[in-house]
């Protein structure tokens, strides 16, 4: 068992943002799948910044403690209960209480409304899975919230927890300077893969650190997909969410212009599934790009709800997930990966890791596809991001580039939308005329 490391995580200085300008008006709902490090990181962050803390974890903690929220009449009582209960002792304004895996005591979250307006403490909630409506149809949600979203450990953190604090900076002032980084692209290129192999899972990360055995990081991360389709049998009995889920590698690995359901549910399973697909975005397990399907700065108002592609919110999970018929992903496997030997084309990867940095760095996701001249083909622009009054269209490839026939085309064809245009790939730094080609390392800048 990996020992369990608290690594620097950037959301830390939000959460201290929240303290100091709500000074208690507000609870702190933090979101985030499954195992990103919600619970780690609201408990370092009460012990560092508060003179206790009382931490309740709804998914194990008694009946009795969970009733005290059905009655708020006598505040004091319940404050007095929790207190003995858990042996702390809780000071005005200088302690906060924790809900941790709220969604599964419902009248906890909505008792956050008075609570809050009675002053006495901070409240953090952390939630996995929250579905508004399986979990709080029957509540009063609360409006004094502030909330925050936690997602897996983007390449900067990565780094941090190896010790490095200078790549990404470096790499930032490279791309500020739009200048190529010569003999040091090779190895950044390789860290950036070992990366996209082991993912930003904590514990995945700790099983890297204590044994440097790729194998064993894979052993962890299948544990953790175990436990999100065990998560996803519970919103979803019959089993859809759960295969749709698995089916995502092969999905993006045909090209594809969507996510075609058919090729994994029958005619039958395909009805009502609306709810299990919105269950499935909010559970953060994995990130949704939608089809904009007239590309303009409003992209969610053009977007196609029933034209998506599907990626998993940790390219380390994905890794895992693309082998899965294997018992345990072997080091020969990972190693030809990480020397970028491995002959499968592995572009949806890359494509998987673009959609998850664009996401950890607040950007919806949207693709727009159009007919060939020809009409025997499609054209695709796999993200586009608005910036301004304009959009910025990037396209993924997984090794150099001869051609971007895609970018080309949306750019003659928005001419007057777009701004800035991007080949994200797995080489250096260059510009192409008016495309920049953009090793992938550097998306977290865009």
């Amino acid at each position: 068992m990996a020992k369990k490391n608290v690594f620097k995580r950037k959301i830390y200085s939000k959460m201290l943002q929240w303290k100091q300008e709500r000074n208690g008006r507000t609870a702190l709902l933090l979101k985030g799948a499954r195992r990103v490090g919600k619970s780690t990181i609201v408990e370092e962050f009460a012990r560092k910044e508060y003179k206790s803390y009382l931490l309740i974890d709804f998914s194990e903690t008694s009946e009795e403690v969970k009733s005290l929220f059905s009655d708020l009449m006598d505040l004091d009582y319940i404050f007095l209960r929790l207190q003995t209960i858990y042996h702390v002792v809780l000071e005005t304004r200088q302690s906060v209480v924790i809900f941790d895996e709220v969604q599964k005591c419902p009248q906890a979250r909505q008792a956050i409304k008075k609570l809050v307006k009675d002053g006495r403490y901070d409240y953090i909630e952390t939630g996995s899975l929250i579905s508004i409506r399986k979990n709080t149809e029957h509540i009063l949600i609360p409006s004094e919230e502030t909330r925050l979203e936690m997602f897996p450990m983007d390449y900067e953190e990565f780094r941090w927890a190896l010790e490095d604090t200078a790549t990404v900076p470096l790499l930032r002032q490279f791309y500020d300077k739009q200048l190529p980084l010569g003999q040091a692209f090779r190895k950044s290129m390789r860290d950036f893969r070992l990366y996209m192999l082991v993912g930003g899972m904590p514990q995945a990360v700790s099983e890297y650190l204590e044994t440097n055995n790729l194998s064993k990081v894979d052993a962890v991360k299948r544990e953790i997909i175990e436990l999100y389709l065990d998560d996803f049998l519970k919103i979803d009995p019959s089993g859809r969410a759960s295969r749709l889920f698995k089916a995502i590698p092969s999905e993006l690995n045909k090209n594809s212009s969507r996510y075609h359901v058919g090729s994994v549910l029958n005619d039958s399973e395909r009805k009502n599934l609306d709810e299990v697909l919105e269950s499935m975005r909010e559970s953060m397990v994995v990130n949704v790009s939608y089809h904009a399907n007239d590309p303009n700065v409003g992209l969610a108002l053009n977007s196609n709800t029933n034209q998506y592609k599907m990626f998993v919110g940790d390219t380390g999970l994905f890794v895992t997930l693309a082998f899965w018929d294997k018992d345990v992903t072997e080091n020969l496997i990972y190693e030809k990966l990480l020397s970028d030997k491995l002959s499968a084309n592995l572009g949806y990867v890359y494509e998987n890791v673009v959609a998850q940095i664009l996401t950890a760095t607040g950007n919806k996701l949207y693709y727009h596809t159009w007919p060939t001249e020809d009409e025997k083909h499609n054209y695709e622009v796999d993200f586009l991001l608005s910036r301004g009054s304009k959009i910025w269209p990037l396209e993924v490839k997984s090794s150099g580039y001869k051609t971007h026939a895609s970018l080309d085309a949306f750019c003659k064809k928005f001419s007057k939308r777009v701004h800035n245009r991007y080949l994200v790939y797995t080489k250096d730094y260059h510009k192409d005329g008016n495309t920049t080609l953009l090793p992938v390392m550097m998306t977290m800048f865009l």
